[in-house]
């Protein structure tokens, strides 16, 4: 539990595709109550998880909403830190310019830098 005052650094790592599963919005309603309580955190997109972010998503055919653009609300609870592994991004044919937000592009090796300096990592 993390005491009144005391900030902890989390580190949320997304790592499944955005729609099929609950895990993606999921851990995006969680990263938005973690930072209404002010605590240091920062977000990975990795593997499959990278389709999170793109741009013009239209899941319809399967029944399901695209909730890409809830994304943007990060900014509004100050979550600065979002990560990008670079190497699954290319992997999938994609670029910084198909994401609906400004991320930080990473290397693998970076990016588990950056997790080893957590307190919590949360993988979905």
């Amino acid at each position: 539990m993390v005491k009144a005052g005391v900030s902890k650094r989390f580190m949320y790592v997304n790592r499944r595709a955005p729609h099929g599963t609950i895990y993606a919005l999921e851990c995006l309603e969680l990263v938005l109550v973690t930072a209404a309580f002010d605590q240091d955190l920062c977000l990975a997109f990795m593997d499959d998880g990278v389709f999170q972010l793109k741009k013009n998503q239209d899941p319809a055919a399967i029944g399901a909403k695209n909730f890409s653009l809830t994304y943007r609300a990060l900014d509004d609870y100050d979550v600065e830190k979002i990560y990008v592994e670079r190497e699954s991004l290319e992997a999938r044919g994609l670029t910084e310019a198909d994401l609906v937000i400004p991320v930080t592009l990473v290397s693998s090796g970076e990016l588990s830098e950056i997790m080893h300096a957590q307190d919590l990592v949360i993988s979905a």
